[in-house]
């Protein structure tokens, strides 16, 4: 069954234990760049971090409220917020 915190967020994000995750595709190493480029923007304006990992033609995101070591509305909001610019 799906968790009904995803509902409005995009189809590629998961609940999986304690974080939200989603792997983002693009067609080269510059691409997925400018990518973490607009993430990371979005996060400190937002000042809520996910962890990124990236290479060529990917960004693999999570997203967690670390400082409570589990999922908050703050986590789906910035989701929210990625969604709207990726």
């Amino acid at each position: 069954m799906s968790d009904p915190r995803l509902d409005g967020l995009h189809s590629d994000w998961c609940v999986q234990g304690a974080a939200l995750k989603r792997t983002l595709r693009f067609a080269d190493f510059a691409e997925a760049l400018r990518a973490v480029n607009v993430i990371g923007d979005i996060s400190e304006t937002a000042n809520h971090h996910p962890d990124i990992e990236f290479g060529w033609g990917y960004v693999r995101l999570r997203v967690t409220t670390h400082d409570v070591g589990r999922l908050t509305e703050l986590d789906f909001a910035l989701a929210k917020a990625l969604d709207q610019r990726l």
